[in-house]
């Protein structure tokens, strides 16, 4: 929960489709209705599938555009640390919002994810982060729409609950009109299988490359999933842990290492 209305926060966005991307501006559209102050601090140029990489081996460098606004020639992750210690070292933001990515962070996406990255950041930063997603298939066109028209009370939702410090809010809007949207759902992370196609080929050298291509269709996702509810039309909403210690898991080992040194 935040420490003050959203109508009085000052809020940070960030994506990892670059700061002249779409989903963006329809991000701080809706802020700015929203929000008291909004900053965008976001990468250059897209780093989609950047996942939570950060910058080391150079120096990064930040543009300012105009006003609360400014490009960072780096990784998602790079754009949150430098919002918060550099660009707005003065003035904290009270939430990080990243997106709205355009295609879905469902299921495996979550590990690759460079939107899911910098809420990640925010929240080790510890700044209530929620990520942002708007599923399509289509790479030239995105309803947009549908997360403009249901974001703000997604939004209001959110920063009125109150979830652990460890964890970030992981958001995605359905491919449907945003009149056809069947509700919003707390769902849990699905599966799905990755790699579904290999392509090889040979560049104008003679040498070879591979691409890796989409998903492997399945026509059916467990109930409960976040991946279930972009085929039912509900908005999902699912809340991540930035740990990834498996506590079944450590008190089984734990268990089988006091046996073996006993």
């Amino acid at each position: 929960m935040l420490d003050r209305p959203l109508s009085e926060a000052r809020v940070l966005l960030s994506n990892d489709d670059g700061i002249h991307a779409p989903g963006l501006a329809v991000l701080e559209r809706v802020m700015r209705k929203l929000a008291k102050e909004v900053w965008v601090v976001a990468p250059e140029t897209e780093q989609s599938a950047a996942s939570h990489s950060l910058t080391l081996r150079r120096p990064l460098r930040i543009r300012h555009l105009k006003g609360k606004r400014y490009a960072v020639d780096g990784t998602p992750t790079d754009s949150i640390l430098l919002a918060v210690k550099q660009v707005m070292q003065d003035q904290r933001p009270d939430l990080v919002v990243s997106g709205v990515n355009r295609g879905g962070n469902l299921g495996e996406d979550v590990t690759y994810s460079g939107t899911i990255a910098a809420a990640m950041e925010g929240t080790l930063l510890g700044i209530p982060s929620i990520a942002t997603s708007q599923v399509t298939d289509d790479r030239t066109r995105a309803p947009w729409s549908v997360a403009e028209t249901w974001l703000p009370e997604v939004l209001k939702l959110l920063t009125t609950f109150d979830w652990p410090a460890n964890v970030l809010m992981n958001v995605n809007f359905p491919d449907v009109p945003a009149a056809k949207v069947a509700g919003i759902e707390a769902c849990r992370q699905g599966r799905r299988k990755l790699g579904g196609e290999l392509v090889e080929g040979i560049d104008p050298r003679g040498q070879p490359y591979y691409w890796f291509g989409g998903y492997r269709r399945q026509d059916r996702f467990a109930k409960g999933t976040d991946l279930q509810a972009m085929r039912e039309g509900v908005i999902s909403v699912t809340p991540l842990s930035v740990s990834l210690t498996h506590r079944g898991s450590m008190r089984a080992l734990k268990d089988a290492l006091k046996d073996e040194l006993s």
